[in-house]
């Protein structure tokens, strides 16, 4: 029996600062995305709130660090990054409004040129 995996396709300044991140946690993240592209929901992911289904975040706990991985499910056949980034604890657990409104911007302009 074979999985259909779906593809993962990146906003490229996502890609950019993803890899900007430590191969450790880039390495974990990669796993993560792989368990997504085959169907799975692995335990490090969990829905974005504000967004509406289907696009959910990594939250990624490495070396002290937090890393965070958001990603959309529901826009065609790809499974897409839209966001990376490291989270610096300004605003206690919740995601800071400055990476959020990168997200919406990103989601948007994404759904614009997915017409």
């Amino acid at each position: 029996m074979t999985r259909k995996t779906r593809p993962i396709a990146w906003i490229k300044a996502a890609r950019k600062d993803f890899e900007e991140f430590p191969s450790g946690a880039r390495q974990d993240l990669a796993r993560a995305l792989t368990v997504v592209a085959e169907g799975g929901h692995p335990d490090i992911a969990k829905p974005l709130t504000g967004f509406g289904s289907g696009v959910l975040e990594l939250a990624l706990k490495h070396r002290g660090d937090a890393f965070r991985v958001v990603y959309a499910l529901q826009m065609g056949d790809d499974i897409w990054i839209v966001h990376a980034f490291q989270k610096k604890s300004k605003s206690g657990i919740s995601t800071p409004k400055a990476e959020i409104d990168m997200i919406r911007e990103r989601i948007k302009r994404l759904k614009e040129a997915l017409r």
